[in-house]
């Protein structure tokens, strides 16, 4: 049993590891120079390519764990979440957008 404790141990501190390469840095030094930031469109780009990812990983785990190829259910069960969180995350985002869109149209000339 001590061996198994070890072994989750070490499959969430390397879980840990990864979110800190997934995520963004926490730290916020100022703007980016203009050329670095490749526009707003760009980046939801990014955005929503990162979270499709996050949900075809998280599909994949979801699917090994169901054909028996791991055994790994809370690994696959947390990607789920955090795919969905992140996709929450988006959308709010893109409400906060459109609204601010639709604000900007109704102001007057």
């Amino acid at each position: 049993m001590g061996n198994a404790i070890a072994a989750n141990l070490a499959q969430i501190q390397a879980q840990a590891a990864n979110l800190h390469t997934i995520l963004p840095q926490a730290a916020y030094d100022g703007p980016e120079p203009a050329s670095a930031q490749g526009g707003f469109a760009q980046r939801m780009r990014d955005a929503v390519d990162s979270v499709n990812a996050q949900d075809h990983a998280a599909g994949q785990q979801m699917a090994a764990v169901d054909s028996g190829q791991s055994d790994d259910l809370v690994g696959a069960m947390l990607s789920s979440q955090q795919a969905s969180l992140s996709f929450s995350m988006l959308m709010q985002v893109r409400n906060k957008v459109v609204t601010a869109v639709e604000d900007l149209v109704k102001l007057p000339i």
